[in-house]
């Protein structure tokens, strides 16, 4: 049995989550949704082999292709919500003015779903950016950033409904 690099047993287990309600939990299934992703990066897989120092790029674009067939996923559900917020689109994305805007634009539109999912991603590297050193104050401001993101999510999300709040 070949072996797995803890890179893969992330992606697998972050795959697994994020699209349990299709695999029911199935490790099998959620190998073939990795793979299957895995494929369609296959030549920035092969540059990474050849460059590791491309590793957090292929992360990146792993984690970009796992989010949009996500949101292709839930588009097809008529019973259930779908909202994406990419915290690195701007610069100020992720201040907490614009961060207080995006998170209430996508639970306005998730607010007639029972069940609904809001992802984040992000938000680490927009507020903890990998070339700049991981100061006191940039954790802090990240810490408050998740806080602050599910305080709002809980304080502005029906009791009745079922929203999973997933971070990337």
């Amino acid at each position: 049995m070949p072996s797995v690099s803890r890179d893969d047993l992330r992606r697998l287990h972050f795959i697994n989550a994020l699209f349990a309600h299709a695999t029911g939990h199935d490790l099998f299934l959620a190998q073939q949704i990795k793979d299957a992703i895995a494929f369609s990066l296959a030549e920035l897989e092969a540059q990474t082999a050849a460059q590791p120092e491309l590793a957090a790029r292929y992360d990146a674009a792993f984690n970009a292709a796992a989010a949009e067939l996500l949101a292709k996923v839930f588009a097809h559900e008529t019973r259930r919500g779908f909202f994406h917020w990419d915290a690195s689109l701007t610069l100020a994305a992720a201040t907490p003015l614009f961060t207080r805007a995006e998170i209430m634009a996508g639970l306005r539109q998730l607010a007639p779903f029972r069940e609904s999912t809001l992802l984040v991603t992000n938000l680490r590297p927009a507020l903890l950016p990998p070339g700049r050193r991981a100061t006191p104050r940039r954790r802090g401001d990240y810490e408050e950033a998740l806080a602050f993101i599910r305080a709002l999510t809980a304080a502005r999300t029906s009791r009745r409904a079922n929203l999973q709040l997933l971070f990337l």
